[in-house]
């Protein structure tokens, strides 16, 4: 069916308008105006139904994930009589189907070339207009839709003048031992947890404000100073549904927090990244507290650790760090063991540790000193057996920063080996402090080092977050009893010390484990391992760490006068 020229002239005016009303790619605004001038086309062509569909992927088109739009429809079913389909640079796909009653007769040429324009104009715009959405989407969301560091530093960009920020404050946080809720409850229900505690913190903050995600279990936010103390007592403990049947889980958070000064001035978005993120590294590491404000002292300790870190690799190159040896004993007095312990000499002064293995431990730089510290120790003992010196076993620290190394068992058997040191005189000391390692990489290094002869100990015992499933599910050989839970000596009997150290010493026993407790500074407190049948004890009641010379001496002396 051809159209006369009156229609035809009639289509043109009123496309002319759906062009105009198309050059704009603002949707919510337009469309309202588009599908009118729809209503006026599509009967010119006896059309019952244009829709188009939205889909963010090849894969959504092929499963059907995606978003229909309606751009008219006249209620009478009909059958799809022309379709066209478009594919943007980010690969999202919008495509649009035209229907036609049956009864109706069918389009002519001329009538579908017009269709066809027609249909194109309109795809284009919503094509243009959903383009807009997901290139937002993905440059301000994560692949899991939370707000994303983007969407931060975009939201701190529009707040660029003085006082924009006035009574506001800004978070890092991070949930603690998130691994853990993923292992014992499962992804899905982990993803459960994550959303609603996102989700929680979002609707506290409301407009006045942002959460975006960092990565995995870390996010960052800015709320008005008024719901600071609402939201540090959710972090510092919250109940988080993880199931429809009511199921909650209690999860806590280490945090950063910067009160914005009124009237501060945003100049990089880094600007105030750099003050939350310091001041929640000193809370993730200094065990006192999960929240920690941010004040200018941090910026000194900062650069302090840049100095630490620019002057460590020198410092290992000309031999600054030293092995100290503090001997481990057993309750007859007789010496069974040491712990190599590391001091930085430098410049004539010695750094202790407490200023520069936190710094290290940022790093990968931790790795390369326990690797120096082992060959140190390796080469002592093997000074010790060539001179047919009695060798005692010698306890070497390990970072958990190695744990995700594939190669760090071969690492240390290449160095016990190429010093052809006897495996019943390494001892390698893992802490507990740290939970976040998956406990398969541990059972991978313990499991591996025990097959090659080599003793495990976990050091700190009691200080960690989930320390009896650690030894319930590694084959540790040693376990050292932190110092906390060493009963002074004055203590009733029945206090709450005195039975946990009791049984802490009798489950490792019972265990087959060996039990040594760590810190002992009084004849009263060697008493209480004797009354309690714990074996093996260190600290300065028997000798502080001491450098190798004096500590050679002591091997040969063996017996302590207790």
């Amino acid at each position: 069916m051809k159209m006369s020229d009156e229609s035809t002239l009639r289509f043109y005016n009123i496309f002319g308008k759906l062009a105009l009303a198309t050059a704009n790619v603002d949707i919510s605004s337009d469309f309202k105006l588009v599908k009118e001038l729809l209503s006026e086309i599509a009967p010119m062509f006896r059309l019952s139904k244009i829709e188009a569909h939205v889909y963010r992927s090849p894969a959504d088109e092929l499963s059907g994930n995606g978003e229909t739009v309606i751009c008219f429809n006249k209620g009478i079913d009909g059958k799809a009589v022309h379709n066209i389909r478009l594919v943007t640079k980010l690969m999202s796909i919008t495509s649009m189907t035209v229907f036609m009653n049956e009864n109706e007769a069918p389009l002519s040429d001329d009538e579908l070339e017009k269709v066809d324009l027609t249909a194109r104009t309109v795809l284009a715009f919503i094509s243009r207009s959903k383009f807009q959405d997901i290139a937002e989407e993905l440059a301000f969301y994560d692949d899991d839709g939370f707000r994303n560091i983007r969407s931060f530093f975009n939201y701190l960009a529009w707040k660029g003048q003085p006082g924009d920020l006035n009574n506001m404050s800004s978070v890092n946080y991070n949930i603690r031992h998130f691994s853990l809720v993923n292992e014992e409850l499962g992804r899905k229900a982990g993803d459960t947890v994550l959303r609603e505690h996102y989700e929680t913190i979002s609707r506290m903050i409301g407009e006045n404000g942002i959460i975006a995600r960092l990565g995995g279990d870390a996010f960052v936010c800015i709320c008005d100073r008024l719901i600071l103390p609402e939201l540090l007592r959710y972090l510092t403990e919250a109940n988080v549904p993880y199931d429809k049947d009511g199921g909650m889980i209690s999860l806590t958070s280490c945090a950063g927090v910067f009160n914005i000064p009124d009237g501060y001035v945003v100049r990089t978005p880094n600007d105030i990244m750099g003050k939350i993120m310091r001041a929640y590294n000193v809370a993730r590491n200094g065990g006192h507290t999960n929240i920690v404000f941010f004040d200018e002292k941090m910026i000194s300790e900062r650069d302090y650790a840049k100095r630490i870190q620019q002057h460590f690799t020198k410092a290992l190159r000309n031999n600054e760090f030293q092995v100290f040896y503090q001997p481990k004993v057993n309750i007859k007095g007789e010496m069974c063991g040491a712990e190599a312990l590391c001091r930085w000499f430098r410049n004539g002064e010695i750094v202790q540790p407490v200023k520069f293995i936190p710094v290290l431990e940022e790093t990968s730089d931790i790795c390369k000193l326990d690797f120096y510290m082992l060959e140190q120790v390796c080469s002592h003992i093997r000074k010790w057996i060539d001179e047919g010196r009695e060798v005692v076993r010698v306890s070497v620290n390990l970072s958990r920063n190695h744990m995700m190394d594939v190669n760090l068992l071969d690492s240390i058997m290449e160095i016990i080996e190429r010093y052809k040191i006897p495996h019943e005189y390494i001892e390698i000391e893992l802490t507990e402090t740290n939970t976040d390692v998956e406990f398969k990489d541990l059972q991978r290094i313990v499991g591996g080092l025990q097959k090659e002869r080599i003793y495990t100990s976990v050091d700190d015992f009691g200080m960690g977050y989930s320390s009896l499933n650690l030894i319930r599910d590694i084959p540790w050989n040693v376990i050292k009893v932190d110092r906390c839970f060493l009963p002074c000596g004055e203590e009733n009997e029945d206090s709450t010390c005195n039975i946990m150290f009791k049984h802490v010493v009798s489950m490792a026993k019972e265990m087959g484990l060996e039990c040594i407790v760590e810190g002992v500074e009084t004849h009263a407190q060697l008493e209480v391992l004797r009354e309690n049948d714990c074996e093996l004890a260190q600290g300065n009641l028997f000798d502080k760490p001491m450098p190798v010379e004096e500590f050679e001496k002591r091997l040969d002396m063996k017996l302590y006068a207790i």
